[in-house]
Formats: C-alpha cells, sequence, structure tokens
C-alpha cells in the first residue's frame, strides 16, 4: 500500500501537469509579491517615512528594506523587473500545460535569464540578512516563489535535455531529477533559511 502510494506520488511529480501547475502558481506568487512590492516602493518614492501595512516590527519591514540602495539597484525599484520577468514565465506554464512544447534554446535562454533572478533573488535576502538587518515579508516570498520556479524550471530542462550538458553529466542530472533528489535538496535549502532566519532574529520574532 505505501510502496503503491509512493509510486503515484513520484509519477505525479514527474508529470508535466505537476511540473508546470507549480511554475504557474509560484510565479503568480511571485507576480502578486512584485506588484505590491512595486506600489509600496512608488509610496516611499513620495514618502520615505510612509508607513507599509507590512512595517510590522524592527525586523520584518518592508520600509527599512525599501529606503536602502539595495532596493533599487538598477536606478528603479527591484520588483519592478518581477512584474517583466513572470508574466514570461506565467505564459510558458500556462502554454505548456495546455500542450506547448518551446524549443530547446528558449527554454535554455529562459533558464539562463532565470538562474540569473535567483542569484539575484538570493543577493537581495543575504543583504537584507547581513547589512540592512531586516527582512521584507513580500521580499521573503519572493525569495521563496522564485526558488520554486527555479526549481520546476530546471526539472523540466533536465528531464527533456534543453541545457546542452554533456552526456554524461546529462544522464547523471537525468537520474538526479528522476530520483526526485532535487526535491530533497530544494526542501533542505528551504529548511536551512527559515532555521537561520529563526536562530537570528527569534526573539523579535516570537
Amino acid at each position: 500500500m505505501a510502496d503503491r502510494l509512493l509510486t503515484r506520488l513520484h509519477s505525479l511529480r514527474q508529470s508535466n501537469g505537476w511540473i508546470y501547475a507549480t511554475m504557474l502558481f509560484s510565479a503568480l506568487l511571485s507576480l502578486t509579491a512584485s506588484f505590491v512590492l512595486s506600489v509600496d516602493a512608488l509610496a516611499l518614492a513620495a514618502d520615505p517615512n510612509a508607513v507599509l501595512a507590512c512595517n510590522i516590527n524592527s525586523v520584518l519591514s518592508c520600509g527599512t528594506v525599501g529606503n536602502s540602495w539595495q532596493a533599487s539597484l538598477f536606478g528603479f525599484p527591484n520588483a519592478f523587473l518581477g512584474l517583466i520577468a513572470e508574466p514570461v514565465v506565467i505564459t510558458i506554464a500556462v502554454a505548456s500545460l495546455g500542450g506547448v512544447r518551446f524549443p530547446r534554446w528558449f527554454m535554455f535562454s529562459a533558464q539562463v535569464v532565470y538562474t540569473l533572478g535567483l542569484i539575484f533573488a538570493y543577493w537581495l535576502f543575504f543583504e537584507a540578512f547581513n547589512v540592512i538587518g531586516a527582512l521584507c515579508p513580500w521580499c521573503l516570498l519572493v525569495t521563496l516563489s522564485t526558488t520554486l520556479v527555479f526549481t520546476s524550471l530546471t526539472h523540466v530542462n533536465i528531464r527533456d535535455g534543453n541545457l546542452y550538458l554533456p552526456e554524461r553529466a546529462s544522464r547523471a542530472a537525468r537520474r538526479f531529477v528522476a530520483a526526485d533528489l532535487d526535491a530533497l535538496v530544494v526542501a533542505v535549502w528551504l529548511l536551512g533559511i527559515i532555521a537561520l532566519v529563526i536562530t537570528r532574529y527569534a526573539a523579535v520574532l516570537f
């Protein structure tokens, strides 16, 4: 009975329906967070002392993070990048759920761009954590959802051989995702991030 259930769960996770639905849900979360952050950025631009709904305490404070130079690294609010990137991911996910298969070069390009986005999201997280000394709840949601989108995109690109890896590396990567080890890595990674935040800010958070 347990073996049958595990087999079904494995088949579900390896299916296009699960992969692209996860990608779609995660991208929608990220888009929502980016929209809220964009609105907050405009409010802070008009009044740096504006009281935002997510200014909960000295640690959970969107205003503190939003007023930092890191929040506008390219001269405009970082959240605008999410408003641009996430609709593309949503389009890929919806089209793929409908049976569309994009060219290899397109999926590889999407992987490269989103990998840069993931690196940027974690740079912002560690800047907030180590330099700014405050965390933005909506930014944390972006970090989570970006991680999940990246995981889903990487899974399907490895499975479908879209990453132009050497044959030996490609086979090893396919075995890795086929065994659901990528899900295990992501789960451990996210639990590690949560533990890091709780360990650092437990006294204030609780």
